[in-house]
């Protein structure tokens, strides 16, 4: 069942993250939310839960988890008070270097070169994206 071994992968995946994020402090959920700041800091919720693509109700205790670590900050947005915007702290900025080498270090634990890596990123969101097609029509 291609399903199975999908769903066999990824955890799998997930178990050689936790590892090498262990030396960081931060859990994989964690991590993919810091990959969302790091590429935009100052965002709503909101932007980090579509980055994710998982709703803001679970984004929300992430990223309450990640400002209990100290390594964002929640503020209200200057030009609308409404807005809680979510930014790095030093200590996040900071962890962007340690977070480079993560790729790497995935990729010698499971085997897979960036090449490879490369190729089967695009063919997930291939597929991805076909199911999207059919969900929308």
């Amino acid at each position: 069942q291609l399903c199975f071994a999908l769903y066999s992968v990824s955890r799998a995946i997930t178990r050689e993250y936790a590892t090498l994020l262990e030396g960081m402090g931060v859990t994989y959920p964690q991590f993919l939310a810091l990959l969302v700041l790091w590429e935009t800091d100052g965002v709503p919720i909101s932007a980090i839960a579509r980055g994710l693509e998982i709703d803001a109700a679970t984004a929300t205790p992430l990223v309450q988890r990640l400002e209990r670590l100290g390594l964002v900050t929640r503020r209200r947005s200057e030009e609308d008070e409404r807005r809680v915007l979510v930014h790095l702290t030093p200590e996040g900025r900071r962890m962007h270097a340690q977070a480079l080498e993560v790729p790497h270090g995935l990729g010698c634990a499971i085997g897979v070169d960036e090449k490879t890596a490369k190729r089967l990123i695009r063919e997930a969101n291939r597929i991805k994206a076909f199911i999207a097609s059919r969900d929308d029509g």
